[in-house]
Protein backbone atom coordinates (compact mmCIF):
# COMPACT_ATOMS: atom_id res chain seq x y z
CA UNK A 1 0.00 0.00 0.00
CA UNK A 2 0.89 3.65 -0.72
CA UNK A 3 2.64 6.11 2.20
CA UNK A 4 -0.48 8.80 2.46
CA UNK A 5 2.46 11.11 1.91
CA UNK A 6 3.08 10.72 -1.58
CA UNK A 7 -0.43 11.00 -2.81
CA UNK A 8 -1.28 13.38 -5.58
CA UNK A 9 -2.92 16.44 -3.86
CA UNK A 10 -5.98 18.02 -5.23
CA UNK A 11 -4.05 20.30 -6.86
CA UNK A 12 -2.20 18.16 -9.30
CA UNK A 13 -5.31 15.96 -9.83
CA UNK A 14 -6.92 19.48 -10.99
CA UNK A 15 -3.87 19.44 -13.52
CA UNK A 16 -4.16 16.27 -14.66
CA UNK A 17 -7.88 16.70 -15.23
CA UNK A 18 -7.04 19.81 -17.55
CA UNK A 19 -3.60 18.54 -19.06
CA UNK A 20 -4.23 14.98 -19.18
CA UNK A 21 -0.86 14.16 -17.66
CA UNK A 22 1.62 14.52 -14.90
CA UNK A 23 4.94 15.07 -15.18
CA UNK A 24 7.88 13.94 -12.67
CA UNK A 25 11.34 14.22 -13.14
CA UNK A 26 14.01 12.34 -12.12
CA UNK A 27 12.18 10.57 -10.04
CA UNK A 28 13.76 7.05 -10.57
CA UNK A 29 17.45 7.00 -8.76
CA UNK A 30 20.19 6.11 -11.24
CA UNK A 31 21.29 3.08 -9.51
CA UNK A 32 18.02 1.97 -10.40
CA UNK A 33 17.44 3.16 -13.96
CA UNK A 34 21.06 1.68 -14.81
CA UNK A 35 19.23 -1.88 -13.56
CA UNK A 36 16.35 -1.26 -16.12
CA UNK A 37 18.12 -0.31 -19.10
CA UNK A 38 20.53 -3.26 -18.39
CA UNK A 39 17.19 -5.71 -17.71
CA UNK A 40 15.87 -4.12 -21.19
CA UNK A 41 19.08 -4.46 -23.43
CA UNK A 42 19.43 -8.40 -21.86
CA UNK A 43 16.39 -9.67 -22.34
CA UNK A 44 13.32 -7.01 -21.77
CA UNK A 45 10.73 -7.00 -18.95
CA UNK A 46 8.87 -10.23 -18.28
CA UNK A 47 5.11 -10.35 -20.17
CA UNK A 48 2.36 -10.57 -17.55
CA UNK A 49 -1.14 -12.26 -17.73
CA UNK A 50 -3.56 -9.06 -18.75
CA UNK A 51 -6.16 -9.02 -16.44
CA UNK A 52 -3.64 -9.99 -13.22
CA UNK A 53 -3.48 -8.20 -9.82
CA UNK A 54 -0.66 -5.44 -10.06
CA UNK A 55 1.03 -6.40 -6.55
CA UNK A 56 1.24 -10.23 -8.13
CA UNK A 57 3.77 -8.87 -11.26
CA UNK A 58 7.43 -8.14 -11.33
CA UNK A 59 8.28 -9.14 -7.75
CA UNK A 60 11.89 -9.64 -8.79
CA UNK A 61 12.46 -7.39 -12.27
CA UNK A 62 13.93 -4.14 -12.06
CA UNK A 63 10.90 -2.42 -13.30
CA UNK A 64 9.11 -3.88 -10.87
CA UNK A 65 10.97 -1.66 -8.24
CA UNK A 66 10.35 1.78 -10.02
CA UNK A 67 6.52 0.95 -9.64
CA UNK A 68 6.68 0.06 -6.20
CA UNK A 69 8.80 3.39 -5.56
CA UNK A 70 6.93 5.08 -2.36
CA UNK A 71 6.60 7.84 -4.81
CA UNK A 72 5.30 5.73 -8.08
CA UNK A 73 2.83 3.99 -5.78
CA UNK A 74 1.50 6.80 -4.83
CA UNK A 75 0.77 8.47 -8.39
CA UNK A 76 -0.75 4.93 -8.84
CA UNK A 77 -2.80 4.83 -5.95
CA UNK A 78 -4.22 8.57 -6.18
CA UNK A 79 -5.24 7.70 -9.97
CA UNK A 80 -6.51 4.13 -9.93
CA UNK A 81 -6.45 3.04 -6.28
CA UNK A 82 -4.40 0.78 -4.72
CA UNK A 83 -3.65 -2.97 -6.45
CA UNK A 84 -5.16 -2.03 -9.88
CA UNK A 85 -5.57 -4.16 -13.15
CA UNK A 86 -2.16 -4.90 -14.75
CA UNK A 87 -3.24 -4.23 -18.64
CA UNK A 88 -0.11 -4.92 -20.60
CA UNK A 89 3.07 -2.68 -21.15
CA UNK A 90 5.85 -2.36 -23.96
CA UNK A 91 9.41 -1.53 -24.28
CA UNK A 92 9.25 1.05 -27.12
CA UNK A 93 12.52 1.49 -28.97
CA UNK A 94 13.58 3.91 -31.57
CA UNK A 95 16.58 2.60 -33.77
CA UNK A 96 19.97 4.80 -33.79
CA UNK A 97 19.59 7.42 -36.70
CA UNK A 98 15.92 7.05 -37.24
CA UNK A 99 14.48 10.18 -38.77
CA UNK A 100 11.33 9.56 -38.93
CA UNK A 101 8.11 10.24 -36.56
CA UNK A 102 5.42 8.13 -35.55
CA UNK A 103 1.76 9.86 -36.53
CA UNK A 104 -0.22 11.02 -33.99
CA UNK A 105 -2.10 8.85 -32.26
CA UNK A 106 -4.28 7.67 -28.94
CA UNK A 107 -4.21 3.98 -27.77
CA UNK A 108 -8.12 3.58 -26.60
CA UNK A 109 -9.23 3.11 -29.68
CA UNK A 110 -12.15 0.90 -28.58
CA UNK A 111 -12.38 2.82 -25.19
CA UNK A 112 -15.38 4.99 -25.08
CA UNK A 113 -15.49 5.93 -21.99
CA UNK A 114 -15.64 9.59 -21.16
CA UNK A 115 -16.81 10.85 -17.43
CA UNK A 116 -16.15 7.71 -16.15
CA UNK A 117 -13.86 5.08 -15.28
CA UNK A 118 -10.01 5.51 -16.43
CA UNK A 119 -7.06 3.81 -17.01
CA UNK A 120 -3.94 5.37 -17.36
CA UNK A 121 -0.12 4.66 -18.52
CA UNK A 122 2.92 5.75 -17.68
CA UNK A 123 5.50 6.42 -19.81
CA UNK A 124 9.29 5.88 -18.26
CA UNK A 125 12.27 7.13 -19.21
CA UNK A 126 15.20 5.36 -17.98
CA UNK A 127 17.85 7.46 -19.35
CA UNK A 128 18.14 10.81 -20.59
CA UNK A 129 16.15 11.98 -23.47
CA UNK A 130 17.42 15.22 -24.95
CA UNK A 131 15.54 16.54 -28.07
CA UNK A 132 17.98 15.06 -30.46
CA UNK A 133 17.03 12.17 -29.16
CA UNK A 134 13.12 12.92 -29.90
CA UNK A 135 11.45 11.76 -26.85
CA UNK A 136 7.65 10.99 -26.79
CA UNK A 137 5.43 14.04 -28.19
CA UNK A 138 2.28 14.73 -26.21
CA UNK A 139 -0.64 17.32 -26.59
CA UNK A 140 -2.11 18.73 -23.62
CA UNK A 141 -5.67 18.63 -22.86
CA UNK A 142 -6.50 15.98 -26.26
CA UNK A 143 -7.88 12.85 -24.04
CA UNK A 144 -11.39 14.39 -24.07
CA UNK A 145 -11.09 13.67 -28.13
CA UNK A 146 -11.38 10.39 -28.53
CA UNK A 147 -10.28 9.20 -31.95
CA UNK A 148 -9.82 5.68 -33.88
CA UNK A 149 -5.87 5.54 -33.93
CA UNK A 150 -5.44 6.30 -37.34
CA UNK A 151 -7.97 9.81 -37.62
CA UNK A 152 -5.75 12.06 -36.79
CA UNK A 153 -2.44 10.88 -38.58
CA UNK A 154 -2.65 13.51 -41.40
CA UNK A 155 -1.61 16.33 -38.41
CA UNK A 156 2.05 17.20 -38.03
CA UNK A 157 2.08 19.66 -35.45
CA UNK A 158 -0.06 21.34 -32.50
CA UNK A 159 0.24 24.96 -30.60
CA UNK A 160 1.50 23.38 -27.18
CA UNK A 161 2.28 20.39 -28.04
CA UNK A 162 5.33 19.11 -25.35
CA UNK A 163 7.67 16.89 -26.35
CA UNK A 164 9.27 14.66 -22.98
CA UNK A 165 12.88 16.18 -23.30
CA UNK A 166 14.01 14.83 -19.97
CA UNK A 167 16.78 13.75 -17.91
CA UNK A 168 17.22 9.96 -16.54
CA UNK A 169 14.46 8.57 -14.35
CA UNK A 170 11.47 10.92 -15.60
CA UNK A 171 8.11 9.67 -15.24
CA UNK A 172 4.63 11.03 -16.71
CA UNK A 173 1.32 9.49 -16.16
CA UNK A 174 -1.31 10.21 -18.72
CA UNK A 175 -4.87 9.72 -19.28
CA UNK A 176 -5.60 6.42 -21.28
CA UNK A 177 -6.81 8.78 -23.97
CA UNK A 178 -3.83 11.35 -24.54
CA UNK A 179 -3.07 11.98 -27.97
CA UNK A 180 1.04 11.03 -28.70
CA UNK A 181 3.61 10.07 -31.28
CA UNK A 182 7.54 8.75 -31.06
CA UNK A 183 9.72 11.43 -31.90
CA UNK A 184 13.08 11.25 -34.75
CA UNK A 185 16.11 9.54 -32.94
CA UNK A 186 19.06 11.58 -35.00
CA UNK A 187 21.96 10.07 -32.00
CA UNK A 188 23.90 7.09 -32.36
CA UNK A 189 22.14 5.63 -29.42
CA UNK A 190 18.91 3.16 -29.26
CA UNK A 191 15.94 5.36 -27.31
CA UNK A 192 13.36 3.46 -24.93
CA UNK A 193 10.92 4.40 -23.64
CA UNK A 194 9.06 2.01 -20.91
CA UNK A 195 5.12 2.14 -21.21
CA UNK A 196 2.68 0.35 -18.73
CA UNK A 197 -1.25 0.77 -18.69
CA UNK A 198 -3.14 -0.05 -15.75
CA UNK A 199 -7.03 -0.82 -15.16
CA UNK A 200 -8.96 0.57 -11.83
CA UNK A 201 -10.36 -1.83 -9.64
CA UNK A 202 -12.07 0.45 -7.30
CA UNK A 203 -14.45 3.53 -8.21
CA UNK A 204 -12.23 6.31 -8.72
CA UNK A 205 -13.68 8.28 -6.02
CA UNK A 206 -11.05 10.97 -4.11
CA UNK A 207 -8.11 8.80 -4.37
CA UNK A 208 -5.73 11.34 -4.04
CA UNK A 209 -4.86 13.76 -0.43
CA UNK A 210 -7.83 15.99 -0.45
CA UNK A 211 -6.71 18.25 2.02
CA UNK A 212 -6.89 20.93 -0.34
CA UNK A 213 -9.87 20.07 -2.14
CA UNK A 214 -11.21 23.77 -1.32
CA UNK A 215 -7.71 25.60 -3.02
CA UNK A 216 -8.88 28.25 -4.11
CA UNK A 217 -6.12 27.99 -6.97
CA UNK A 218 -8.27 25.28 -8.79
CA UNK A 219 -11.02 26.72 -10.47
CA UNK A 220 -8.12 28.38 -12.52
CA UNK A 221 -6.52 25.16 -12.56
CA UNK A 222 -9.17 23.78 -14.47
CA UNK A 223 -9.51 26.74 -16.61
CA UNK A 224 -6.38 26.20 -18.30
CA UNK A 225 -6.34 27.19 -21.66
CA UNK A 226 -4.06 24.85 -24.34
CA UNK A 227 -4.39 27.01 -27.30
CA UNK A 228 -5.09 24.60 -30.13
CA UNK A 229 -8.61 24.17 -28.85
CA UNK A 230 -9.78 27.21 -30.96
CA UNK A 231 -13.16 28.14 -30.56
CA UNK A 232 -14.31 25.11 -29.27
CA UNK A 233 -12.47 25.76 -25.42
CA UNK A 234 -16.31 26.04 -23.92
CA UNK A 235 -16.91 22.87 -24.35
CA UNK A 236 -13.40 21.53 -23.10
CA UNK A 237 -14.24 23.60 -19.56
CA UNK A 238 -17.57 21.70 -20.00
CA UNK A 239 -15.65 18.32 -20.30
CA UNK A 240 -13.58 19.05 -17.21
CA UNK A 241 -16.46 20.20 -15.09
CA UNK A 242 -17.94 16.49 -15.93
CA UNK A 243 -14.55 14.56 -14.99
CA UNK A 244 -14.14 16.75 -12.10
CA UNK A 245 -17.79 16.07 -10.44
CA UNK A 246 -17.26 12.35 -11.24
CA UNK A 247 -13.66 11.96 -9.39
CA UNK A 248 -14.92 14.08 -6.88
CA UNK A 249 -18.34 12.64 -6.21
CA UNK A 250 -19.72 16.26 -6.21
CA UNK A 251 -22.42 16.57 -8.70
CA UNK A 252 -23.20 19.99 -7.67
CA UNK A 253 -19.85 21.74 -8.94
CA UNK A 254 -19.50 23.88 -11.42
CA UNK A 255 -16.71 26.27 -12.65
CA UNK A 256 -17.81 29.79 -13.87
CA UNK A 257 -21.50 28.05 -14.61
CA UNK A 258 -20.38 26.49 -18.16
CA UNK A 259 -22.09 23.77 -16.88
CA UNK A 260 -25.08 24.63 -15.06
CA UNK A 261 -26.26 27.21 -17.66
CA UNK A 262 -27.18 23.66 -19.83
CA UNK A 263 -28.36 21.73 -17.29
CA UNK A 264 -31.33 24.10 -16.63
CA UNK A 265 -34.69 22.19 -17.74
CA UNK A 266 -37.02 24.11 -15.91
CA UNK A 267 -40.43 21.69 -15.61
CA UNK A 268 -42.80 23.98 -13.90
CA UNK A 269 -45.06 26.01 -16.00
CA UNK A 270 -45.65 29.69 -15.85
Amino acid sequence: MADCSYLLNSKQMARFVSDGYLRFDELVPAELNTAVCKEMDLHGVPREKAGARFDDIWKEAAIGRVFRMPEVAGIIRSLVGSNPIYDHHAVHTVPAGHQTGQIWHADAIIDRRMFSAFDIQFFYFAHDTPREMGGTMILPGSHYRYISETDIARYQNFLNQAPIVCKAGTVVVVHHGIWHCAQPNRTDRVRYMFKLRLNPAVRQLRLWNTDDIDDPEIPGLLSISHKWYGNEERLEQVNRIKFWRYLTGDDTFDNHYWLSRIENEPTMAS
